[in-house]
């Protein structure tokens, strides 16, 4: 009873859900060339990497989250998904050293090979300068730069608190000042 389009759709879901299971050995395949708005249509509603959290918002309960990689914001928009766009850049820290990745377009259909890595371990506000040439000097995509710095702050602080550097915030209980 079901019909050929929504058996199309389990089969390209699942196929897009094998990325988050690297962890085990899969056989390699040759990707299709979708265009991103075809593919966020396929998988808006429906992905391995959506999270769905109770929340307020003006027209329902719930706030849809995404956990993919290059993802900045980890919302579940077509503006910052990683797995409808082309391009693509994701500051993530991993084992203490943090790292810019962009998703290179000229390897489209081998997703292994098509990330090019800059270390981020200078300081802050060169950090912030390599982001902005990285994403908007060189016509990348000029739109995520807010982005791709906001990340970068939230990354670099909760890297200091890791390693002692910074203390962590009080938690205010009450109306005391002490």
């Amino acid at each position: 009873t079901t019909s050929p389009a929504s058996l199309l759709l389990c089969l390209f879901c699942n196929f897009l859900c094998q990325e988050g299971l690297r962890r085990r050995k899969h056989k390699t395949r040759n990707m299709v060339q979708l265009s991103g708005s075809l593919t966020w249509e396929l998988v808006k509603n429906h992905n391995c990497f959506m999270v769905k959290k109770n929340g307020r918002t003006r027209r329902s309960s719930a706030i849809r989250f995404s956990t993919e990689r290059g993802n900045l914001k980890n919302l579940s928009t077509y503006k910052y998904s990683g797995i409808a766009n082309a391009k693509t850049i994701d500051i993530n820290a991993a084992q203490e050293k943090v790292a810019l990745k962009k998703a290179t377009i000229s390897a489209g259909t081998a997703p292994a090979k098509g990330v090019a890595v800059t270390p981020l371990n200078k300081n802050f506000r060169r950090v912030a300068k390599t982001i902005q040439s990285q994403a908007t000097d060189n016509f990348y995509r000029s739109d995520l730069k807010s982005a791709a710095l906001a990340r970068w702050a939230a990354v670099y602080n909760s890297t200091r608190r890791a390693k002692g550097l910074k203390k962590k915030v009080p938690v205010k209980k009450g109306r005391t000042s002490a």
